[in-house]
């Protein structure tokens, strides 16, 4: 899949509208009972950025973007406002937020998750495009340095680390992580006598696999 690995406007990002969707069928039953299924393993976010657009100066930019990325053919990094980093939005990532996995003296590669963890079940989110320079990582307790103990693949959310854990030894991250978009439309409407008025021009955005 075609995807530029580039970052949307982030002060337009941040003052977005959006969040996440799920797909559920569900049946009703002469008996009044449901039987609901989900088709999608995952949640899948959508936005629509025009609520960000705050000045003349906005629009050029989100029209340059735009052309750039030839409509809906090229996927792209966006920072999700409500959802970016691997600890709560008030605070800041820790070596210790998220558990990767557990050592078994061979492995060396971890993807990069996030838990949402509610009452007695939880989802898990792979995380493929974090924030480079900041990623966090533990192992049993111990923090490791980027580039002498671990790299990181900023495309893909991989961690390799130069020694496999021992058996039992917890792996842990923090980080801060984009969300996969496109445009989900091939073409802009802008209006800048409705914009002036109040008018807020909508960019829907849709998350993309990858």
């Amino acid at each position: 899949m075609s995807f530029h690995e580039v970052l949307f406007p982030v002060d337009i990002a941040l003052n977005s509208e959006g969040g996440p969707t799920r797909r559920t069928d569900i049946v009703a039953l002469v008996s009044g009972h449901e039987e609901r299924n989900s088709p999608w393993a995952g949640s899948r976010r959508s936005f629509n950025a025009g609520y960000g657009v705050k000045s003349i100066g906005d629009i050029e930019d989100i029209i340059a973007f735009f052309e750039a990325r030839q409509g809906r053919l090229f996927g792209f990094r966006f920072r999700d406002p409500f959802d970016f980093k691997s600890s709560k939005i008030a605070g800041a990532p820790a070596d210790n937020d998220q558990l990767l996995g557990t050592g078994d003296g061979a492995a060396t590669v971890f993807q990069l998750i996030k838990q949402y963890p509610s009452g007695p079940a939880a989802y898990t989110r792979v995380i493929k495009k974090p924030v480079a320079g900041s990623v966090l990582v533990a192992v049993a307790g111990a923090s490791q340095s980027e580039g002498a103990d671990f790299s990181l693949d900023d495309t893909t959310g991989l961690i390799t680390l130069s020694v496999a854990p021992a058996s039992g030894a917890v792996v842990t991250a923090g980080f801060l992580f984009d969300t996969p978009v496109r445009f989900d439309t091939d073409e802009l409407r802008i209006n800048l006598a409705a914009f002036k008025a109040g008018d807020i021009p909508s960019i829907p955005l849709i998350e993309v696999l990858v």
